[in-house]
């Protein structure tokens, strides 16, 4: 979705810990890593989650970001603004989007602190550089950075590679889309140093129209190991440049372009060459870890992003449908004079303008675990410092009037402060029975000096708001004979976004869960099956309502009774050794029991009037729909090559909270393709050739989209707008390790 805040995209690192076992042989030493992760949810902890290891992220990784690569874990759907799933992408689990989801690399919040959004797209091909990632749905356990509010994504890549190694990843697709990864690696250097690196390039032009992407990002890790201690620096640096797609494409255009993008199209005859997003992501990340004892260990982790960008526009005086004050081609709107030229006064111009963010995220976070046969205790926490820097500039204007070719009409800091502690205890009751008790404090400050709109010459608004909250779990295992049951409470609060703060005059307050899971898993060596039933009630949740604020913008307001329940079922089975299915499927009810919904009213001449309400009872929270299943059918029929039949099917979603046909994405389905074919010792160490098919039926069906319904000459107009999946496409990848 659109960078409106650009954002604090906010993508910090973490800490992976390491726990060491040593054995000394003569000249050399032989480390085996055990992840002891505090955020990370342990195989019997009472929370629905799932694993994927370095193996399947290697089997998806063509160049697609990274809710591409998550797409066949269950409650998830994805959607693309360039219909590829390159460049920018978004993702939501259970129903709940991105805002929602706690996101960590390596321990370290990742989500943008004024948003609570994740923008991969910031950090290109980070999947490569992944050597493991844990999806925990619900609230999960206690994690460092933004609440989870419907799930988490714990993503590592500390990985400890006691070889050399040298790897080439490179793709070829559809829309002229490359992927080009070269990583190397020291091994373990005279028993103590590791050094890797990573160096990627991804291009496409996109599916839609001008939707082209230009992604670079690098890697690189170094770490010195002894008997008992490991010290780790990270550096991931990326650069993006895209296109802007993320307006979709209007309904009336579906039947007839359904590749069409409307900006860029307000300057007049070609569009705009230059309306891109353009941002930068440096993060920094130094881990120590130490072993005190079998049973006590420590970790802490220091980090840093800086991130630094903008997004140009043109915005065209033909395009405006309104001509007054609050226009974005006014002089009014900048805070300047009207210029007067040959003796007329000159109210609106054509203009080209950048919106910038500039932003420093820095903290620490540490952990201490405790560890018996029977008990396992973490104590940990973190602090984290956000100060970002929002402003906008005219680089040019057609009829002139500007003070100088480069005028800032609006410069505001922003600043966010996050302390958070949690305590947790996993206790052996018996040989099938462990408890398991987490609670958290977190203390958010927020700070805002003004908004986009606020001119240099206009009153600045200030918000300041200070929140506390605490946040208990507890949930009980049972274990047996390849059983496993669980059960599990967990609350969560979650402080009001930047832009809620902006857009309405009626202050918001925070949003409550409260999230119970109840789950049964059975593994067997030739099948295995899990059924997860959970029940999410929020008090207060934020949900679009239909009303704008004084500029436009959409508000969110509180609702005071709202929840999710449903069942997600999991399967798996070896039907013979050339023949396996996995497959999963979410069932849900996602309800409001009661909100106020709005509606702008206009009259035949298209003058505004005020807005309509309409009370709506027990109604369909937007973009979550009542079913979602996927499946893979494997086949492999000679030894090192497969071939995966990959389905899936999202019901309806609707675009708002009225539940309203005519404002809602279809429901759809959508057949992938997947070969894959290795050699080992033939072409260096291991050479891996993929080839897939996306969209094998050529489906026409969009993502996602959203609704601007209003009232216009006393009849209700929807102005819906989608993001189309591109038709059937390819992406063939050959991999080289050496």
């Amino acid at each position: 979705m659109k960078k409106v805040i650009l954002g604090a995209f906010l993508c910090t690192g973490t800490s992976m810990l390491y726990a060491q076992q040593l054995q000394k042989n003569k000249d050399t030493v032989s480390l085996q890593p055990v992840e002891v992760s505090a955020v990370k949810a342990g195989d019997n902890a009472p929370f629905a989650k799932t694993n994927f290891s370095k193996k399947d992220i290697e089997k998806v990784n063509l160049g697609q970001d990274l809710p591409f690569v998550l797409d066949q874990t269950p409650s998830v759907i994805i959607n693309s603004d360039a219909g590829n799933g390159v460049g920018y992408t978004g993702i939501h689990i259970r129903g709940t989007d991105a805002t929602r989801i706690n996101v960590t690399l390596n321990g370290i919040p990742y989500n943008d602190a004024e948003s609570s959004g994740t923008y991969f797209v910031d950090v290109p091909d980070l999947v490569s550089s992944a050597d493991n990632i844990q999806i925990q749905r619900g609230v999960g356990t206690s994690s460092n950075g933004a609440g989870a509010f419907g799930a988490s994504i714990n993503i590592s890549t500390n990985e400890y590679n006691e070889k050399p190694y040298a790897e080439t990843d490179n793709s070829f697709g559809s829309f002229n889309t490359w992927k080009n990864t070269i990583k190397v690696g020291s091994g373990l250097l005279n028993g103590h140093f590791t050094l890797d690196a990573r160096l990627s390039q991804i291009t496409s032009d996109g599916y839609i129209d001008r939707a082209a992407t230009n992604l670079k990002s690098f890697y690189l890790s170094a770490a010195y190991i002894t008997k008992t201690s490991s010290v780790r620096f990270n550096i991931l640096s990326g650069k993006e440049r895209t296109y802007q797609a993320w307006d979709g494409v209007p309904q009336d255009s579906l039947a007839t372009n359904r590749t069409y993008n409307d900006l860029g199209t307000e300057k007049p005859g070609a569009p705009y060459s230059n309306q891109t997003d353009n941002y930068q992501q440096d993060h920094y990340q130094l881990f120590f870890n130490h072993t005190f004892s079998d049973k006590l260990t420590f970790s802490t982790a220091a980090f840093m992003v800086y991130g630094r960008g903008y997004y140009q526009e043109y915005k065209g005086v033909a395009a405006e449908t309104n001509a007054g004050d609050n226009s974005a081609t006014s002089y009014a709107y900048y805070g300047l004079p009207n210029p007067v030229i040959n003796g007329d006064t000159i109210t609106n111009t054509d203009l080209t303008r950048q919106l910038w963010l500039d932003n420093h995220f820095y903290g620490q976070t540490a952990s201490l675990q405790y560890k018996t046969k029977k008990d396992e205790v973490i104590v940990s926490g973190e602090w984290t410092r956000y100060q970002g820097s929002h402003s906008g500039n005219i680089t040019w204007a057609q009829n002139g009037g500007t003070p100088t070719d480069d005028y800032q009409y609006y410069n505001y800091p922003v600043l966010k402060t996050d302390i958070t502690t949690y305590v947790k205890w996993q206790h052996q009751l018996n040989t099938n029975w462990q408890s398991f008790i987490d609670i958290q404090y977190r203390n958010v400050y927020h700070r805002i000096d003004g908004f986009e709109g606020n001119s240099v010459q206009l009153p600045i608004d200030t918000v300041s708001r200070n929140f506390n909250f605490v946040n208990p779990k507890a949930g009980i295992t049972y274990t047996k004979n390849n059983w496993q049951a669980y059960f599990s409470y967990a609350m969560a609060n979650k402080e009001p976004n930047h832009d809620d703060f902006a857009n309405t005059v009626t202050p918001p307050t925070y949003e409550t869960l409260h999230d119970f899971e109840l789950g049964v898993e059975r593994k067997q060596k030739k099948y295995s099956w899990g059924v997860n039933v959970y029940y999410m009630k929020y008090i207060n949740q934020l949900i679009l309502t239909g009303q704008l604020n004084s500029v436009g913008s959409p508000i969110r307001v509180n609702v005071p009774n709202s929840y999710r329940l449903g069942v997600e079922l999991q399967g798996a089975t070896t039907i013979t050794h050339w023949l396996n299915i996995t497959a999963n499927a979410t069932f849900s009810q996602n309800k409001i029991k009661l909100f106020t919904g709005f509606l702008s009213e206009y009259d035949a001449s298209y003058n505004y009037i005020g807005q309509k309400e309409t009370q709506y009872a027990n109604t369909t929270i937007s973009y979550s729909p009542s079913v979602i299943a996927g499946g893979s059918i494997n086949f492999i029929p000679v030894k090192h090559g497969e071939i995966s039949l990959i389905s899936k099917y999202v019901s309806k979603q609707y675009l708002d909270n009225t539940a309203d046909d005519s404002r809602s994405v279809a429901a759809y389905y959508a057949q992938n393709v997947r070969l894959t074919y290795s050699l080992e010792n033939k072409i260096g160490k291991k050479a891996t050739f993929i080839f897939q098919v996306n969209n094998l039926f050529s489906a026409k069906y969009n993502s996602t989209g959203s609704a601007y319904p209003d009232i216009e000459n006393g009849q209700v107009v929807n102005y819906n707008y989608y993001f189309p999946m591109a038709l059937i496409n390819y992406m063939a990848g050959v991999n080289f390790s050496l």
